[in-house]
């Protein structure tokens, strides 16, 4: 009986070790990538007749990250474009203990084309190709902004 006991005892030694092993490994993997969109519902204000080309949103990015993030806006006005936006570098970005400030590592440019009067809510995202976050933008078409 006595070595029935000792070989259970090793597998559940065994198996504890290894649930142990990957217990402890999943949070250090998560925790690689922590980052959060700071785009913070901006708006912008175009004239209706002439929309806005060469306008731009900022879309920074804080915390750490390990993956490039690409940032983008989407569900803009009837012939509106997203000239492109950024593609920030894995690392890391804080907040200026002092004043708060974050440094401006992620925008977009944007052709806002004329359209009807009124407002338009558009998206900011950013992605590392696993996770995608967002933020709105909200687009006002009047004349005199």
């Amino acid at each position: 009986m006595k070595p029935r006991h000792r070989g259970t005892g090793l597998l559940l030694a065994l198996l504890s070790a290894l649930t142990l092993t990957l217990l402890g490994t999943a949070p250090a993997s998560a925790s690689a990538s922590t980052w959060t969109l700071e785009a913070e519902g901006q708006r912008i204000c175009a004239n209706p007749t002439y929309g806005w080309h060469g306008a731009y949103v900022f879309a920074p990015v804080s915390g750490s990250w390990s993956n490039p993030i690409q940032v983008g806006v989407s569900d803009l006005p009837p012939g509106s474009s997203s000239e492109g936006g950024s593609t920030i570098p894995p690392g890391t970005n804080e907040r200026d203990p002092v004043d708060g400030g974050l440094v401006v590592n992620g925008f977009v440019g944007l052709s806002i084309a004329p359209a009807p009067a009124g407002e338009y809510v558009a998206e900011i995202w950013a992605t590392d190709g696993t996770r995608t976050q967002t933020d709105t933008l909200l687009i006002t078409l009047r004349n005199g902004c």
